[in-house]
């Protein structure tokens, strides 16, 4: 997407949060030819976790708005396995799609992936440490009302701002979040451990817990991330003592994943609480629309969560490129036309993470053994994660123009 030229109408744009979501739409917009704001109440871009994968559709559309992805992580080939290591998943992307995007998803740490958007981003168009806390809008615009009595005017409103969005809430009404009744560890570390093999993840799945483990890079240095997934009351407090938690997870699964945990530093294991929302019938309202988290939030299991809020970004600047948001009809078009092809692909991945989480954690105990010889002994995994995911990779890159 080249930035749009100099005689189309330019707009005033506001996008609410400065995640990846965020600055992707920021990117898309500005690109599109229009004037940005991103407010974040923040004082500064604060990365929600440390751990990330992206598959080659953000990439791609990260290149498309300017982002330098050059060496942004480990490029990897994915498995799933059980936990005596029988291959039960093969993810097979193209062969012509491992050769531009160097392999599967690619492994990194979400701070590098916010410093490369941030760098994209032209200085002053991100205003730290503004809290809205009411909108309105009108045919004519729409206004953001800040803590401090202040207000601003904008053309379109993006709300960037997460699984608790208030442009959400204020669009479409307040609804309980579903949960997962689930929680994930996860970790990082740069130590030499024995038993990884570079650019490979591989998802492993005893009777009711996963470890995983996949190659990173980051800022040069080559690493691994690894994470363990269980059920979990979501009221419960967090365990005190999250890397000893996570070690006892991983006591059951083979090498490397027990020696990852015990060379990982405290400070850098993490651990989230899976939570979701229903998917939405609409997610625009006049001049407002949602992006990312506040659209579809999405467990882990998709391992497209950041990946799906940049396409948005991208996505949603292509429709609003040539567009006069004074026009209340015109944006209404645009907006619509940006979220139509989006809903069912993000939809898709929202409930087969909703639905992988409950088969490989939730089964009644009598059915485990069931469950665990279909995929032991079936294609049915490989048609359902393995076959299905990269058809719908060459779908979304097709749709990515360079």
């Amino acid at each position: 997407m080249t930035p749009s030229s100099p005689s189309a109408a330019r707009g005033r744009v506001a996008v609410l949060g400065a995640g990846p979501a965020g600055m992707a739409a920021a990117l898309g917009a500005i690109r599109a030819g229009h004037d940005v704001v991103v407010y974040e109440r923040y004082r500064e871009a604060r990365p929600a976790g440390n751990i990330l994968n992206l598959w080659p559709p953000p990439l791609k559309a990260l290149r498309a708005l300017g982002v330098d992805t050059d060496d942004l992580g480990a490029p990897t080939h994915s498995e799933f396995r059980n936990v005596r290591g029988r291959v039960r998943v093969d993810v097979k992307l193209d062969e012509d799609v491992q050769r531009a995007f160097g392999g599967g998803f690619i492994g990194l740490l979400r701070p590098e992936l916010y410093e490369r958007m941030l760098a994209a981003i032209p200085g002053g168009v991100i205003r730290f440490d503004q809290q809205v806390d009411r909108i309105e809008q009108d045919d004519r615009a729409v206004t953001l009302h800040f803590a401090d009595g202040s207000r601003a005017e904008h053309d379109v409103l993006i709300g960037a701002d997460g699984i608790d969005s208030l442009v959400r809430r204020t669009l479409w009404g307040d609804a309980p979040k579903r949960e997962h009744r689930l929680h994930i560890f996860g970790g990082f570390t740069f130590a030499e451990v024995p038993g990884t093999v570079p650019n490979t993840c591989v998802l492993t799945h005893s009777r009711t817990t996963q470890g995983s483990w996949t190659s990173i890079r980051h800022k040069g240095r080559d690493g691994h991330q690894w994470w363990v997934l269980t059920a979990t009351d979501p009221e419960a407090p967090a365990p005190a003592d999250l890397k000893a938690s996570a070690t006892e997870l991983a006591a059951e699964f083979p090498a490397p994943l027990p020696g990852l945990i015990a060379a990982t530093e405290p400070e850098n294991v993490q651990r989230w609480v899976l939570r979701d929302r229903p998917p939405l019938k609409q997610w625009s309202k006049g001049r407002a629309t949602l992006v990312g988290d506040a659209a579809h939030p999405t467990s882990p299991y998709a391992a497209y969560g950041a990946g799906m809020s940049i396409e948005d970004g991208y996505f949603l600047g292509r429709a609003l490129r040539g567009v006069d948001l004074t026009d209340l009809a015109a944006v209404q078009r645009a907006l619509q036309s940006y979220e139509a092809p989006r809903k069912p692909h993000t939809a898709r991945q929202v409930q087969m993470a909703w639905v992988l989480g409950k088969v490989f954690h939730h089964a009644p105990a009598p059915l485990r053994a069931v469950r665990d010889f279909v995929f032991d002994h079936t294609p049915f995994l490989q048609k359902v994660a393995g076959d299905s995911n990269p058809r719908e990779i060459n779908k979304q890159l097709a749709l990515i123009g360079d």
